[in-house]
């Protein structure tokens, strides 16, 4: 009967992007996450590379939990609370799948690449193929498994493209070192060398950006 390696299980049972995202940090590096839930990347990030990892979250639940679990998990809000962080105070600033969920995304790129050498950002991409079809035959915002709460209800105030993405980060002059589309069932996209076809399959986009 074969042992169960807990750290291949673990990331293998991850979110897909937190999977992605853990493979573009180093090792022993210091780590925000932004908006990190009941920290499952954390937890991954300590006990497989061994990083002095830590995050703020908004939902109170989601702290209650972390901290119950004991992970260094405190109460804060992206749109606020960064910028009582000092500079260069973490090699990798994270933020997944809360990029479209923020009040004001670009000010709070600006404040994790002040914060951190690195940031690295994934959210689901408003350009994928299904929710043009879906705008395009129905004429209404789409509701399906990345975007499930109808338009009054959702917390996705800003929905971008990953072309759109691309853009921003050349306006704010930043350096994208690494990105990849992938869809929601972990498949990596073959795309990485074809914006319009990662724009147009990729579920998901993963960023690592630095400053220049």
């Amino acid at each position: 009967m074969s042992t169960l390696d807990p750290v291949r299980f673990l990331a293998k049972n991850m979110r897909v992007d937190l999977a992605l995202i853990a493979g573009m940090i180093a090792p022993g590096t210091r780590v925000l996450d932004i908006g990190c839930g009941d920290g499952t990347l954390i937890d991954h990030l300590f006990k497989t590379k061994n990083c002095d990892a830590r995050g703020i979250e908004i939902d109170m639940g989601e702290v209650t939990h972390a901290v119950a679990y004991g992970l260094p998990v405190m109460h804060g809000d992206a749109d606020t609370d960064l910028a009582y962080y000092p500079d260069n105070a973490f090699d990798y600033v994270v933020l997944s799948r809360a990029l479209q969920a923020v009040e004001r995304p670009r000010e709070v790129l600006q404040q994790m690449l002040r914060i951190g050498t690195r940031a690295v950002v994934s959210f689901p991409n408003f350009g994928h193929w299904l929710v043009r079809w879906q705008l395009l035959s129905t004429g209404r915002m789409p509701v399906n498994a990345t975007w499930d709460r109808p338009w009054h209800e959702t917390p996705n105030i800003h929905p971008c493209t990953i072309r759109d993405f691309f853009v921003l980060c050349e306006e704010e002059g930043y350096v994208v070192e690494r990105w990849l589309a992938a869809d929601d069932a972990g498949r990596r996209g073959p795309w990485r060398r074809f914006l319009r076809l990662a724009n147009l399959f990729g579920e998901q986009g993963v960023f690592l950006l630095r400053r220049r």
